[in-house]
């Protein structure tokens, strides 16, 4: 299980034990985290999962993926390292103390 904290576009925190083998996108779905809209349900076929990750977690993760890559041709003000899609994210004990923070809209 991992302790994530998803950061609200307005700052606010919500900080959730995530059990391992779903996805951050899950969590946060879940746990009616608000700013995670996940309208494909994981497929990795939108963007409305899209976040940015902590600048000091960019490198643990593992490495974005093409399909990844081209869904975040679509999010909203992607940032080239730091943005996301949860639904990519496989939660793992080395996720303990993930931060995400949500973009201010999802397209």
């Amino acid at each position: 299980m991992a302790k994530i904290t998803y950061v609200e576009h307005d700052g606010t925190e919500h900080v959730v034990d995530v059990p391992n083998g779903l996805t951050v996108m899950e969590g946060a779905r879940d746990n009616g985290i608000p700013g995670i809209e996940a309208d494909c349900g994981g497929a990795c076929a939108c963007s409305t999962c899209h976040v940015y990750v902590a600048e000091d977690w960019v490198e643990k993760l593992p490495a974005k993926e093409a399909m990844e890559e081209d869904m975040l041709d679509f999010a909203y003000e992607p940032d080239p390292a730091r943005s996301r899609l949860t639904c990519q994210l496989k939660v793992s004990d080395e996720l303990d103390g993930l931060r995400v923070q949500m973009p201010e809209k999802q397209i």
